[in-house]
């Protein structure tokens, strides 16, 4: 599956354009790991753990909005976007979109 963020892809053509498709997932901090993004707080620097359940998601997300594309008989997926809303004090949405066609 090709995704990209362009509308087009070079030396490729769309034969069939399959509309928008879409994957999302919704994630709630760990209490655990809200203790140890406090102490990062204090001290400064990367939270981790933060960084690697958003990055999950996304990529959760990603196989999700794929796996709709597909079932439509795509290949690719143009124009991807993503958006982060949050559901409540310790929940986030991830929604990636795009468009899925098939590309020869």
């Amino acid at each position: 599956m090709i995704i990209t963020t362009s509308s087009s892809i070079p030396n490729k053509t769309i034969k069939n354009s399959f509309g928008i498709v879409r994957g999302n997932t919704i994630r709630a901090r760990h209490l655990g790991k809200d203790i140890l993004a406090a102490f990062k707080n204090i001290l400064g620097g990367e939270i981790e753990e933060y960084t690697k359940l958003m990055g999950e998601s996304r990529e959760q997300a990603i196989d999700r909005m794929c796996e709709e594309a597909k079932q439509l008989g795509a290949n690719a997926v143009l124009d991807v976007r993503f958006s982060t809303s949050y559901i409540m004090a310790n929940a986030a949405e991830i929604l990636v979109y795009g468009t899925a066609v098939y590309v020869e």
